[in-house]
């Protein structure tokens, strides 16, 4: 008779096999506008997508939007009644800076988070995603909201620090430095190309 041999549950799966996308996660019109070295971060941003296009790693941008008039947002929520006010135009009907090719993805989601208001974990699960590699604007927004309910999914999260941006310098520090580490390998966008390269 045949034994069956099962896995532990609490090994990890090798990152050879494991389905991994890109996200580029805010960056939009409206948000890159405010960056001191947009054109700087944005060529390297399209570096690391044209990896992922080379490796068919599924490429995924994620936009903030809302309906005409902004339906969505509640009179409650503090931070998205100054983006309403702030940011109006740039929101309704919502496009990544880069254009996305082929067989990419765009989401578009209704609250800080990557997964709120979006169909971004069907997509996931659709796909048999589980390694999530993450970019975006900003670092104590969208990064750290995806990266906290990305974890408690578990999924597993590497995070690509310099296409990581805030308008806080101390803030995103401290966030790349000291707490991103307790749930994400944190690299650079040309280490994880490089790590491409050698797969």
């Amino acid at each position: 008779m045949h034994r069956l041999h099962f896995i532990p549950y609490n090994v990890v799966m090798p990152e050879a096999l494991e389905k991994t996308a890109l996200l580029v996660m805010d960056v939009q019109p409206g948000i890159t506008d405010r960056l001191n070295n947009a054109d700087e971060y944005l060529k390297k941003v399209k570096a690391a997508v044209t990896k992922a296009h080379e490796s068919h790693v599924p490429v995924i941008y994620v936009v903030v939007g809302f309906r005409p008039g902004f339906p969505e947002v509640n009179l409650r929520n503090k931070s998205f009644q100054t983006v309403k006010e702030t940011m109006a135009a740039h929101l309704v009907d919502p496009r990544p800076v880069l254009t996305p090719t082929g067989d990419d993805m765009v989401v578009v989601k209704h609250r800080v988070s990557a997964f709120s208001g979006s169909d971004l974990e069907v997509l996931l699960r659709a796909q048999g995603i589980q390694h999530l590699v993450l970019a975006g604007i900003a670092t104590s927004g969208v990064v750290l909201s995806t990266i906290r309910e990305a974890a408690d999914k578990d999924f597993r999260l590497t995070v690509l620090s310099d296409l990581c941006a805030d308008f806080d310098a101390e803030v995103h520090s401290i966030l790349l430095e000291k707490v991103f580490p307790r749930q994400a390998t944190v690299i650079t966008s040309e280490q994880w190309v490089h790590m491409k390269k050698g797969e």
